[in-house]
């Protein structure tokens, strides 16, 4: 049976909190709550309510004929993670984050934004609940993803520009833990993914673990068996983990896919599993992106929810421990991938999740007709067209 975390907060040598100690009363008094929240029905019955009524939940399963019978392999479902109010599977971590947050009397929340999906999510949350929002977002990420930028403002969050180091999610999330150090008695940190100090990455494994357990009950609905595979893209980790999770007790296969970039041999890349050595970054002890002498390597990806140095604890377990395989996609394929659906499906993915799409597109072209590969759809991709355009 599988039961990780242990009490403070290991998925095998990985996770911990390395963190300075002033936050430490923060974390705990968040795991105390969360502990105590994830056993009270007031507090599911309201987060189940919010996921219904609000954000769209249960997302519907898709058998993805054309995409299938173009490939001539195996049967492709995705899962419409897309179709969630504000485009993401974000909405489901944010909305039970804040709520708790209200819980525990925090007023004022931040967060850090890559690709501005988890941004527009946290915003979207605070202005449901009623709570003043701060987002953290690097230059580079505000200049590559400008729809984002305004809906976040729209939505009455400030959003401030990170221009140090790459500009991207790792200086993001630097700057949102140095607010949270300097403010901690009033601020709750609404982290975006399965990363950072325990219990985040526990805590958001399980509000996202809710695709897992709709998938599984869908594909038995509609089939009357398990899928052979499921596929889904790897920055930080949090789709994958909550689409895996609840399989973790099966034999099916999973495969995780990270952003390949230019290619592993130019150092453009953002695929830390792969590259990636023992190493603490933001708070937790994973599998880290260094140069030689340990710093952070900088990273590439045309994703930008992909574009991250490090890696959730429990993703670097579950590949040290053989469970869940993982591989990347480069960025031109990627690109294809987003344009094979659009035209076979009429379906815009994001180009997050076209990273998975370009792989699980071409597992099943290898598998037979009888077999099933179910790909998480994390997001839509409205707000990659002008990049993609560029690159067609």
């Amino acid at each position: 049976m599988y039961r990780l975390p242990d009490k403070n907060g290991y998925f095998g040598k990985f996770g911990g909190r390395f963190i300075p100690e002033t936050l430490m009363p923060a974390l705990l008094e968040i795991e105390d709550a969360y502990r105590q929240l994830k056993e009270e029905k007031k507090f599911q019955d309201e987060l189940n309510s919010y996921l219904r009524n609000y954000a769209g939940r249960p997302t519907p399963l898709y058998f993805a004929h054309n995409l299938s019978e173009r490939l001539n392999g195996a049967k492709i479902f995705l899962k419409r993670e897309d179709l969630l109010h504000t485009g993401a599977h974000k909405i489901n971590n944010t909305l039970a984050q804040v709520l708790l947050a209200k819980k525990i009397g925090k007023k004022r929340i931040i967060a850090e934004t890559g690709a501005g999906q988890h941004g527009v999510a946290t915003a979207t949350a605070c202005a449901a609940l009623g709570l003043e929002c701060v987002i953290y977002m690097g230059k580079k990420d505000m200049n590559r993803q400008q729809t984002n930028v305004k809906k976040m403002k729209l939505l009455g969050a400030e959003v401030r520009m990170v221009d140090s180091g790459t500009q991207t999610l790792k200086d993001a999330i630097n700057e949102a833990l140095r607010d949270w150090v300097t403010n901690v008695n009033t601020t709750y940190y609404c982290l975006g993914s399965v990363v950072g100090p325990h219990p985040y990455p526990m805590m958001i494994r399980d509000f996202q673990s809710v695709i897992g357990r709709e998938t599984k009950k869908q594909i038995l609905e509609i089939t009357g068996r398990l899928p052979q595979l499921l596929v889904a893209c790897v920055g930080g980790g949090s789709n994958a983990i909550g689409f895996f999770y609840p399989f973790l007790d099966t034999k099916v296969k999973m495969l995780g896919v990270e952003a390949g970039g230019l290619g592993l041999h130019t150092q453009k890349h953002s695929s830390t599993l792969s590259r990636g050595r023992i190493g603490v970054l933001h708070g937790a002890m994973s599998l880290v992106l260094q140069t030689n002498d340990g710093q952070i390597m900088p990273t590439h990806s045309i994703a930008p929810g992909l574009d991250y140095p490090g890696v959730g604890p429990e993703h670097a377990y579950l590949k040290t421990c053989g469970r869940v395989q993982y591989t990347y996609c480069k960025d031109q394929d990627a690109v294809r991938a987003f344009k094979i659906l659009a035209e076979s499906e009429g379906i815009i993915p994001a180009l997050e999740s076209a990273h998975a799409l370009a792989i699980g597109m071409k597992e099943a072209k290898k598998m037979g007709k009888d077999k099933i590969v179910i790909i998480n759809l994390s997001g839509r991709g409205d707000k990659d067209l002008e990049l993609v355009e560029t690159r067609l």
